[in-house]
């Protein structure tokens, strides 16, 4: 059930940030630790992990201003004319992922010990953040929006 419109909060808050921040982690955790995911990125061509960005940043959008109807993207804050609610999204979907993956050595235990390296370490690992952001993103976008 939605709250009705005259109780919810226009403005974005940095409180709006750690709800985002609670279901990104919750839904980014398991694809951090999964070989299958690093893998995957490993095989990918750049041009797939750019679009697989591209598909987080869709999905984010359309989460928290189609999905909900209430909220509009003209009517909020604003960073360089993107709606600050969705410029924290992003960093959240992506960061969490990266932030896990950097915690839990994930590139060191997928990658280095395959003896991938260098500029491949660093792409593969691009291209595995954008794989985890997928789930992330909705886990971060949903927290927003219920709570």
């Amino acid at each position: 059930m939605k709250r009705p419109k005259s109780l919810r909060r226009p403005k974005f808050r940095l409180a709006d940030s750690a709800q985002q921040a609670v279901g990104g982690f919750l839904l980014a955790g398991p694809f951090v630790v999964t070989e299958e995911v690093w893998v995957l990125a490993a095989g990918m061509h750049w041009s797939q992990g750019v679009v697989t960005a591209l598909i987080v940043a869709a999905i984010g959008y359309a989460a928290l201003y189609r999905a909900d109807t209430d909220r509009d993207p003209d009517a909020e804050s604003e960073i360089a004319g993107i709606p600050t609610r969705f410029v924290s999204l992003m960093i959240v979907s992506f960061g969490s992922v990266l932030l896990l993956a950097v915690l839990f050595d994930a590139p060191d235990t997928f990658l280095i010990e395959q003896g991938v390296a260098g500029r491949e370490l660093w792409a593969t690992t691009l291209k595995a953040v954008s794989v985890g952001a997928v789930f992330s993103v909705v886990g971060a976008a949903t927290a927003d929006s219920v709570f």
